[in-house]
């Protein structure tokens, strides 16, 4: 039963770093663009590099 003493508080505290890690990849603009990764798989590598090389 002690356990529970420091199981409550230990994840209240995990909760409290994970909503301040939320808002600071949102305030640093981690979620800006979420539709280029997803179109950048159809692209081939190949064309990639030519592009990187110019």
């Amino acid at each position: 039963m002690d356990v529970i003493y420091w199981l409550i508080p230990l994840s209240v505290l995990v909760l409290i770093v994970a909503i301040a890690i939320l808002f600071w990849a949102v305030r640093n603009g981690q979620f800006q663009d979420l539709d280029s990764p997803a179109v950048d798989i159809l692209f081939d590598d190949d064309e990639v590099q030519n592009d990187k090389k110019e």
